[in-house]
């Protein structure tokens, strides 16, 4: 100020004129203003002056003011700033300007928004905004409060927050807040006042609680005393409605609450202003009251139902209460808590239990009130469900569940019953089953049982209702035939074969026994009826008197024991009407008596057995014609006997059945014909065979001193009193010619005996020891019966049991003597039918069935006028056509004309024969036959049995006669052979059966299926093989081979078995056993026996032809059997004597015996011991037959039979024998086999499956006795029932091992066998389709093998080839040093793999065979050819091997040193380049592109100047070559080694075509024919060598495409190649010389190509050549390191390009051919090269289908080329739709990039793995590590590998991320490339690995040709031991004509090697040859016989239809054809085609 005043004066001092300013001042500050004034000298001229006012402060720029006045307001200023002020006045002329300074402080603002944020007891919380406008001026705050005591406290701050604690509760504070700057000044300040909270209350508790009322109390609030105060004490009601209360005081009674509730009580204190501080809280919950009137409302088993009032006030929310249980009995307690209720059902209780329940109420706190308790009792838990465990007639035992959880509480239980009408019974038990007994059968019961405790208290009952069975429903529930009452067994059920057919174990059980008794009874058992059942400790003995007391009563008692008869009765009421046929055939054989009137217990009725005997046929001798040795046989039913009647009055204390027994045995043959007690089980008392009457026969012998009757007699038994039976006697009277009575008291029931209708004569049978025996009463009934003396028979004292029998025999001779009364059974119907017994027959299918049998059967008078009227097909015209089928095949009457012609002539009478069938119409009789069997199942039964019965009857009645003229005439046999055949012929015409009906059927099939399909005729008979198909799965036989006509009508059989399988509906897998033995040995008996089958064994007629039967297998048992039936054939005798005196009956036997063994699982041989001649004979045919299946494929398993052998011993006794019958088998065999010309198989057991231990049965004779009374043997039925399941045990053996046959498989094999039979040839497999198709699976099979071994082998050696070119050039791990050492290891890998891939295949193979599936079995012959293939195989691998590696190893060799060169000269040319860039770089000049350029030329020139330039040497490769042909030939001849010395130059050789010169013969003979077939001989040879040389031309351009350097194998391996085809055409007879010239022509061939590839390889690999074409890279390089570029990229580029790319090319174009040959095996034409036959096929099909004659010319004349380039056509065809090839070309190169890329990751993960330091691996180690890792796969070039490392400096890191990068586009580029590549033949051309050769290889095969058509082998393999093709040619198509008329020959070779005709040609020399002896020439052939007709119609098509081009062709003349051929269609000939090749 001073200075500016100073400065100021001094300026008025120059202003003297002007008056002075004074006194400025601040007189006024505001925060944004400020006052100030001033005086001023008045002017002189009075005049107002102006004052300028200017003002600023630190920040803002200087203002101006004016004003006149001496004061002025400067506003608008910032609040606490501090301004300069300038007053200065306004000059003018006159006055000097005045100045005045002053300065002046805003006063700051005030603080802004003061808030009270929180208020405490202790503490209020400010907050306020910051003072306006003085954001940039520093200030501070100045906080105060002062309470109402004027205590004042301030503090500054900073901040705008401020926090005053300590303060006290309730008091009242203003807090004030100024602005300060820092010269001290505040701003005004901001106020507000505020209360504190009051303190709250101290601890609240509670005093008091009761039910409506809570005493809450608490302490004072702290430092409150000085404050006026109350408390507001509140709570919320449970309808939340708050209340409250104030008080002064620290204590409140709150009331009127709510009992069980829960209340939260507050408390806070309260100011006079009405603030309130903090609430104090507690929540409780008012006390319950308890529930009140408890009570019981009802009670349960496991529940207890609960009720209670609530308490007063309880609202609804509040119902609330727990209640809690304790058991009394094991003071178990539980609780359950419910809500909103006042009642409760307490379950899950424990029944017959005290509970104690108590009921409180609980509150919403949880909280319980006082309990309320009540006790009760629950109910006791009745007895579980009631279920019945047993039912019978007279007991009912019930069962039933413990009460439910009655532990520890004792109960028993109370069981009441009762049926209508009757009272309550009631029966107490502490077990939980009861046995009721004394109930009444049939009767309905309930029953009832509750649980009762000793109180008597008692559950609720449980009931069931039970009705007792009868007295049959008992039995047949104890049997286990409850379910076959209403559903019948039936007889396939029964003769089904299951487990029990190979068990033996006796039965342990009552439910067995029906079955135990069906099994012994279908095998003719006589101890079937042995019943009881097997104890279960048989050994156990008592130990003491009371031990044997208790068995006896045990025995007494026992329940296992049923008597033999029940289980009969209840057996033939279960079963249908034929297995009671069935049974009752077998009991009669057994000599069991057999019902006649069978009874119904239940129904109180009997039904006549009529149906069920009409089976039994007996043969017995009357002594009326004991003299003439005749017999009579006859239907038992159909014969008139007399009937004697044996009954029982009363309990009889003689045995009646056991005296019939003695009354029908001798002494020494005794039988129990009759059950009595005194047999097993026959004690038994009887629950349903009372009623029973059986009925057996006595049949006299003719030998008076063993009959006991002279005439048959037939014996009736009537079981039980007859007092109860009165139908079954009044029936025996009408029906009887005497009726014995045996009685015990005749007084009170004797009028009984005398019925209304009375017949018979009456005796009367007593004994007099009985007690009640009266003499006195004997005579008076006596007396009123009018009985006579002798019709009373009473047995005295004196008399014993055999006089007794005396006696009743010679009464019953008596009668027979004096009576004629006869009766048939048949005519016991109408008896039965007037005293209302039912008859068995009287159904109505069985009645419509014999109608219809009886409309056919009734017209028959004349058998053989019959058969010629009304079955005419099976005639003479059926016999004539299976004699023409014959010799079509056999041609022994063709003699030596033409064979084709022949045929043609045979078939044409076939085909008329076949019309005059046709022109037949169905007659009347098969009209009939048809409709009968087109019934229901159940009438076509009874119609085919009916017809079985009628037919047997009439061909009984005519054979006879002829049958005893025939024996007489059999013994003069030598000289009546026309006789006997004569007799023989009517013995057949004679015979009539439903066979011949059967037989007619299948003829009017054949002869309908010969008609065009359309026919009406053919369509009328097409259901005909499904009824036939019925049958047979009805148990019906059907006829497989035509006895008669000894031929199969393979038509016929065909469909039905294929009508079968459909039936069956494909579930038809099949075991087959038959048998074969001398006729009337047994065989039908045996299999009659075993199976329970029918097959024909009585009617006068022996089996004829062979008849084929169904058993089924039990569904349970077909797993273990693997097959679904058995089949069953049985065959006529061999060696019959009917047969025997006729020239073919040899013949026969062995066509026979050959068609079953090959049809059987199991063969049974049955001999008869007693004639070992005979045997002999058969076992001849059974040898040959046996040798003959093991050909086709079949080693069939056989038993051999032993029959008649008795003696126990007769195993042992017989081991000599057995080893002499083995010897005998052993000299067939061999004598077999010579005449089979099978000389390898010298023992039996070489063709057949054979143990003389196993497989040897020794069987008694079938009767125990002298027929017709004898039984069966017991020893047979045993022996054969051992057999049986011993056989069984065999099929399980043989299928584990065999594949089972389907019947189609099966029907196959039939067609097969029985064409084989016709043609008399058995070398057929390949004919039968079931072994074509496992041999062609197993050709599938090899191949695979093959080829997988075959491309493993040369994907290995490729890979070896590899690492051999990449020796010294890239590293590999563990590979040594030396390449001769390498070259070991690589043999020694390549041997271990053959070794492994051969012994792979032939585990393979091994493997195959033991499959099951597929045939195998079939094809086991010639497993010895695969193995030798494999062998094979190996062995041309190897070779092939050898040759490769060696010739890679020998070029590398020889490029070793050549690379040493080019090494050395990069090394050196590096160097050089080095120092150039040394030179340049230290010359630091910058140097120009083409100064660089200069500088690396001229070092260039002088370096390579300086180098040697040393190539490799050139060999001579004609010389080498002829130095390798010379020693090839070294073995000829002198004439060959003086024509190779006269070569000059080799490579002179070859250059004309080779033509074949003539050659020299020294036989005069050879000459002549050799004159006469020169051309033919020259063509051939000429063909032959065209053919090798095109095939070594091949070769060789192959070897040239490889670009690889010559090696001397290549010629050896061409010589190798001409030898293996010249042996291979050994036949042409080509001369040394000829050898000689054709190897020298190739051989030039070869040399002047092979000189070629040499130089050229020469060429390409020259050093200095190969160092220029780097030159450019080189300079790149130098220029590139010169400038320090990158070389990342470039270097990355290069590797590509120079190594990868062309290594990636070759192995892609290497694995191609490989993949093309997998491509064309799994594609769509695959099964064109699976195996050959079905290649031969496809070319065959095509050719066909083209139809063009070059084509099978070529096919034909040149089969190995033209198979070449049919198979290069289909591959190029295949692959050239839809870039197929690029596929496979692509999917190569995605794998090798793959692994590219996987080789650089791996290069990467070394690298950084070992870089310790950064540059630890330098870019050429980074590169070698790549191709190392690609050196298996990859020929990396060595030069472009050397050229990319040299003057390389790229960084690894950054040159691997360029190389995956470049690899990318690599693989993009050569995709491209193979798209564009659209040759396909130029690819294929140019691969290494030929996928056509391979393909031929596979398909080709040996390359054999038969030896007469030229059809190429089909056969397996490479070294198979036979040759052989499924389709023969017309000899003319292979160029064979006719010596003398020179016309083309149209025979067959297949034809002619089983005809008389002969062949010649040089192998004869030229003399004639049988074609039959064919194999003498030509071992390895095996020629089949033409096997149909239609199978060479292919190439007599192509012949016929090309037949004169074909003669131009081979200069001959046309051939004569069979006019039959003109006939042939292309449709026919393609199905023949496909027939041929077992295509379906």
């Amino acid at each position: 100020m001073v200075s500016e005043d100073e400065v100021a004066g001094k300026k008025q001092e120059n202003a003297k004129e002007l008056s002075a300013l004074e006194n400025l001042s601040v007189v006024g500050v505001d925060t944004t203003s400020v006052t100030l004034s001033w005086k001023s000298l008045v002017h002189i001229d009075g005049i107002k002056q102006t004052f300028i006012v200017s003002y600023q402060n630190s920040e803002n720029a200087k203002k101006f003011s004016s004003t006149t006045s001496n004061s002025i307001v400067i506003s608008d200023l910032r609040p606490g700033s501090v301004y300069q002020f300038t007053v200065t006045t306004t000059p003018n002329k006159r006055e000097k300007k005045t100045v005045l300074y002053t300065s002046a402080n805003t006063k700051p603002s005030p603080p802004r928004n003061l808030n009270v944020d929180k208020v405490d007891v202790q503490s209020v919380f400010l907050s306020w905004s910051g003072p306006a406008g003085m954001d940039s001026i520093p200030h501070s705050f100045m906080v105060s409060h002062c309470n109402s005591e004027n205590r004042t406290c301030s503090a500054p701050t900073t901040s705008r927050r401020a926090v005053f604690t300590d303060l006290q509760p309730g008091r009242e504070y203003t807090i004030s807040v100024t602005t300060a700057i820092e010269n001290g000044d505040q701003s005004t300040a901001v106020s507000t006042k505020v209360f504190t909270k009051p303190s709250p209350p101290g601890q609240l508790n509670i005093s008091s609680l009761d039910a409506t009322s809570v005493c809450l109390s608490w302490s004072k609030p702290a430092c409150m005393d000085a404050v006026p105060h109350s408390f507001i004490v509140s709570h919320c009601s449970p309808d939340n409605q708050k209340r409250k209360t104030r008080t002064d005081d620290t204590h409140s009674v709150i009331s009127n609450l709510q009992p069980g509730s829960v209340y939260t009580f507050t408390v806070s204190t309260a100011l006079d202003n009405g603030q309130l501080s903090a609430p104090v809280s507690t929540t409780t919950c008012t006390n319950l009251a308890p529930p009140e009137e408890i009570k019981i409302n009802s009670t349960g088993v496991d529940r207890v139902s609960l009720s209670w009032r609530c308490p007063d006030g309880m609202t609804r929310p509040q119902k609330r209460f727990k209640i809690t249980y304790i058991n009394s009995v094991d003071r178990t307690k539980a609780s359950v808590k419910i809500k909103d209720t006042d009642c409760a059902v307490i379950d899950k209780l424990r029944p017959g239990r005290q509970y104690t329940f108590s009921v409180a109420t609980v509150g919403s706190n949880g909280k319980l009130s006082k309990a309320a308790s009540i006790s009760a009792y629950t109910e006791l838990s009745p007895p579980g469900k009631i279920k019945t465990d047993n039912i019978t007639s007279k007991s009912v035992t019930l069962s039933w569940a413990k009460p439910a959880d009655m532990e520890g509480i004792p109960f028993k239980f109370k069981v009441t019953y009762a049926t209508s009408g009757e009272e309550l019974q009631v029966i107490n038990t502490e077990s939980s089953t009861a046995t009721i007994f004394n109930l009444e059968k049939g009767t309905g019961y309930t029953f009832s049982v509750s649980t009762v405790l000793e109180n008597n208290h008692q559950s609720q009952a449980v009931s069931i209702s039970v009705k007792t069975k009868t007295c049959l429903e008992d039995l047949l529930h104890d049997l286990g035939l409850e379910h076959q009452l209403k559903n019948k067994l039936t007889l396939s059920t029964v003769l089904q074969i299951d487990d029990t057919s190979i068990t033996d174990e006796p039965t342990d059980s009552l439910k067995s026994l029906p079955w135990c008794f069906l099994k012994k009874l279908i095998m003719a058992n006589v101890t079937a009826r042995n019943t009881k059942c097997a104890t279960s400790n048989p050994d156990e003995t008592p130990q003491d008197i009371d031990s044997v007391l208790a068995h006896l009563s045990a025995d007494l008692y026992s329940s296992d024991v049923i008597n033999p008869l029940d289980i009969i009765t209840a057996l033939f009421l279960c079963s249908d009407s034929f297995l009671q046929q069935e049974m009752v055939l077998k009991m009669s054989m057994c000599q069991f008596s057999v019902p006649l009137l069978l009874p119904n217990c239940d129904k109180q009725q009997c039904t006549l057995m009529l149906w069920a005997m009409r089976d039994i046929v007996k043969k017995f001798r009357p002594h009326s014609l004991a003299d003439t040795r005749g017999f009579v046989e006859d239907n038992i039913v159909l014969t008139d006997l007399p009937i004697m009647s044996f009954v029982r009055l009363g309990n009889c204390s003689l045995s009646k059945s056991q005296i019939l027994n003695n009354i029908f045995s001798n002494p020494q043959q005794y039988h129990d014909t009759f059950v009595h007690h005194d047999m097993e089980c026959g004690d038994c008392p009887r629950r349903i065979s009372d009623g029973l009457v059986e009925i057996s026969w006595y049949f006299p012998g003719g030998n008076r001193n063993i009959d006991i009757f002279t005439e048959p007699v037939a014996l009736a038994n009537l079981r039980g009193d007859i007092s109860s039976f009165e139908t079954q006697y009044s029936f025996l009277c009408q029906t009887s010619t005497a009726v014995f009575i045996f009685f015990y008291d005749l007084e009170h029931s004797y009028k009984l005996l005398t019925p209304q209708q009375m017949k018979a004569e009456l005796f009367l049978v007593g004994n007099s020891q009985c007690k009640t025996f009266s003499a006195e009463s004997l005579k008076k009934i006596a007396s009123e019966l009018k009985l006579k003396p002798s019709n009373i028979i009473i047995k005295s004292k004196q008399m014993n049991d055999a006089e007794f029998v005396k006696k009743l025999r010679s009464t019953v001779n008596d009668v027979l003597q004096r009576s004629p009364s006869k009766v048939k059974v048949e005519s016991m119907s109408e008896v039965a039918h007037e005293l209302g017994i039912p008859v068995d027959e009287d159904c109505p299918e069985c009645q419509e069935a014999k109608q219809k049998a009886d409309a056919i059967t009734s017209n028959i008078s004349d058998i053989p006028k019959y058969k010629n009227r009304q079955l005419p097909l099976q005639g003479k015209v059926w016999k004539e056509l299976a004699k023409l089928e014959k010799e079509e095949c056999r041609l022994k009457k063709a003699g030596y004309q033409n064979i084709e012609e022949y045929k043609c002539e045979l078939r044409n009478k076939k085909q008329q024969l076949r019309k005059q069938q046709a022109h037949y119409d169905m007659t009347e009789a098969m009209t009939c036959f048809i409709a009968g069997i087109s019934s229901s199942i159940t009438e076509r039964t009874y119609f085919l049995k009916w017809m079985r019965n009628n037919l047997d009857a009439l061909s009984r009645k005519n054979l006879s006669g002829l049958r005893e003229k025939y024996r007489e005439v059999c013994q003069n046999s030598s000289e009546n052979k026309d006789l006997i055949a004569d007799l023989d012929k009517q013995i057949s015409n004679s015979s009539l059966g439903v066979e011949h009906f059967l037989r007619e059927m299948g003829q009017l099939y054949e002869a309908a299926s010969s008609l065009p399909s359309n026919d009406p005729y053919q369509q009328q008979m097409q259901h005909l093989p499904t009824l036939c198909a019925k049958l047979l799965l009805d148990g019906f036989p059907l006829e497989l081979v035509d006895g008669d006509a000894s031929n199969i009508p393979i038509k016929w059989v065909s469909d039905v078995l294929t009508a079968l399988h459909h039936e069956v509906q494909s579930n038809s897998r099949l075991l087959v056993v038959t048998v074969l033995g001398v006729q009337s040995t047994g065989k039908s008996t045996l299999l009659n026996t075993m199976f329970g089958v029918q097959f024909a064994v009585s009617s006068g007629r022996c089996t004829r032809g062979a008849f084929m039967l169904l058993i089924k297998v039990k569904d349970n048992f077909k797993k273990k059997l693997k097959c679904d039936f058995v089949m069953v054939i049985d065959t006529e005798g061999l060696k019959s004597p009917e047969l025997a005196q006729l020239a073919d009956s040899y013949e026969h036997d062995n066509e026979l015996a050959t068609l079953v063994v090959g049809l059987s699982d199991i063969t049974i041989i049955n001999i008869a011991m007693e004639n070992s001649t005979v045997m002999k004979d058969i076992l001849q045919i059974v040898v040959h037959a046996f040798l003959r299946m093991k050909e086709v494929g079949k080693k069939p398993k056989c038993q051999f039979v032993h029959q008649n052998v008795a003696d126990v011993s007769a195993h042992d006794k017989n081991m000599k024998d057995r080893k002499l019958l083995l010897e005998q088998l052993n000299e067939m065999t061999q004598a077999a086999a010579r005449m089979e010309k099978k000389g390898s198989n010298r023992k039996f057991t070489d063709v057949m499956e054979y143990n003389p231990e196993r497989d040897n049965w020794y069987i008694p004779g079938l009767w125990h006795g002298n027929p017709p009374m004898a039984p069966v043997n017991a020893g047979y039925s045993e022996s054969v029932s051992e057999f049986k399941r011993n056989m069984i045990e065999v099929f399980k053996e043989c299928k584990n091992k065999a594949h089972t046959n389907q019947i189609t498989e099966f029907l196959e094999w039939t067609r097969s066998l029985w064409k084989a039979v016709k043609y008399e040839n058995f070398i057929f497999s390949f004919r039968n389709s079931l072994v074509a198709d496992a041999y062609s699976k197993l050709c599938t099979e090899f191949n695979k093998w093959e080829w997988s071994f075959r491309k493993h082998m040369y994907t290995w050696g490729s890979n070896a080839e590899t690492k051999i070119s990449n020796f010294g050039t890239i590293s590999l791990q563990s590979q040594p040093s030396n390449i001769d050492d390498f070259m070991d290891i690589l043999k020694c890998d390549a041997a271990i793999l053959l070794k492994k891939g051969e012994k792979e295949i032939l585990d393979n193979l091994a493997e195959y065979y033991e499959r099951q599936e597929g045939h195998v079995y079939l094809v086991e012959k010639y497993r010895e050819d695969f193995v030798n293939s494999a062998k094979s195989l190996c062995r041309e691998i190897e070779s092939s091997l050898k040759n490769t590696l060696e010739a890679a190893f020998e070029i590398q060799k020889g490029m070793k040193k050549l690379d040493n060169i080019k090494k050395n000269h990069a090394a050196v040319m590096e160097q050089k380049v080095l120092e150039l860039l040394e030179r340049c770089r230290k010359i630091k000049a910058d140097f120009s592109e083409e100064v660089l350029d200069k500088e690396f030329q001229n070092m260039w020139i002088k370096t390579v100047d300086e180098l040697s330039f040393k190539g490799l040497h050139r060999r001579d490769v004609p010389q080498d070559a002829f130095i390798q042909l010379r020693f090839n030939l070294v073995r000829q001849g002198g004439s060959v080694l003086e024509m190779l010395n006269e070569v000059k130059h080799l490579d002179q050789c070859g250059r004309e075509p080779f033509v074949v010169k003539d050659t020299k013969h020294k036989n005069f003979f050879k000459k002549l024919y050799h004159t006469l077939f020169k051309e033919e001989q020259t063509m051939k040879t000429q063909q032959m060598s065209d053919s090798i040389t095109e095939q070594c031309r091949q070769f060789i351009l192959d070897k040239v495409r490889t670009g690889i350097d010559y090696h001397n194998t290549y010629i050896r391996e061409l010589l190798n190649m001409i030898d293996e085809r010249l042996e291979s055409n050994k036949e042409l007879e080509t001369s040394d010389r000829f050898e000689a010239c054709l190897k020298l022509h190739i051989c030039g061939i070869a040399a002047r190509a092979f000189q070629q590839m040499h130089d050229r390889f020469i060429k390409v690999n020259d050093p200095r050549l190969c160092l220029e074409q780097y030159k450019e890279q080189y300079c790149a390089d130098f220029k590139d390191l010169f400038h320090e570029r990158d070389q990342c990229q470039k270097k990355a580029e290069e590797f590509t390009q120079l190594c990868l790319r062309p290594a990636v090319r070759a192995y892609v174009t290497k694995c191609l051919g490989p993949d093309i040959v997998d491509e064309m095996l799994t594609g769509k034409s695959s099964v064109d090269y699976s195996t050959r036959s079905f290649f031969q096929f496809s070319i065959l099909k095509q050719l066909l289908s083209e139809e063009k004659f070059e084509n099978y010319v070529k096919y034909i004349q040149s089969y190995e080329d033209f198979v070449k380039k049919w198979i290069f056509g289909k591959i190029t065809e295949h692959f050239s739709t839809e870039n197929q090839i690029v596929e496979l070309e692509e999917k190569q190169l995605k794998q090798i990039i793959q692994k590219i890329k996987g080789a650089i990751a791996d290069a990467q993960k070394r690298q950084s793995e070992g870089s310790h330091c950064k540059d630890s691996r330098n870019i050429k180690e980074f590169i070698q590590d790549i191709c190392s890792n690609l050196a298996e796969k990859l020929v990396i070039p060595r030069d472009g590998l050397e050229a990319v490392m040299m003057l390389n400096n790229a960084n690894t890191e950054d040159f691997s991320q360029c190389l995956k990068h470049v690899v990318g586009e690599m693989e993009q580029g050569i995709s491209a490339e193979f798209h564009k590549e659209s040759d396909i033949e130029k690819k294929l051309h140019n691969l290494p690995f030929k996928p056509e050769n391979e393909l031929f290889k596979r398909v080709f095969g040996c390359g054999k040709q038969c030896p007469f058509c030229k059809a190429p082998c089909e056969a397996g393999g490479k070294d198979h031991k036979d040759h052989w093709t499924s389709v023969h040619r017309p000899q003319g198509l292979g160029g064979y004509r006719s010596v003398t008329t020179y016309k083309l020959a149209c025979e067959i070779c297949s034809s002619d090697v089983y005809s008389e005709r002969k062949f010649k040609n040089s192998l004869t020399d030229w003399k004639l040859h049988p074609y039959k002896d064919y194999r003498t020439l030509y071992p390895d052939w095996n020629i089949p016989p033409d096997t149909s007709i239609q199978t060479t119609d292919y190439w007599k098509y192509v012949f016929r239809s090309f037949n004169q081009k074909f003669a131009k062709t081979y200069n001959a003349k046309p051939a004569d054809m069979p006019p039959d051929w003109c006939e042939i269609t292309k449709g026919q000939a393609m199905n023949s085609l496909k027939e041929s090749f077992n295509m379906k």
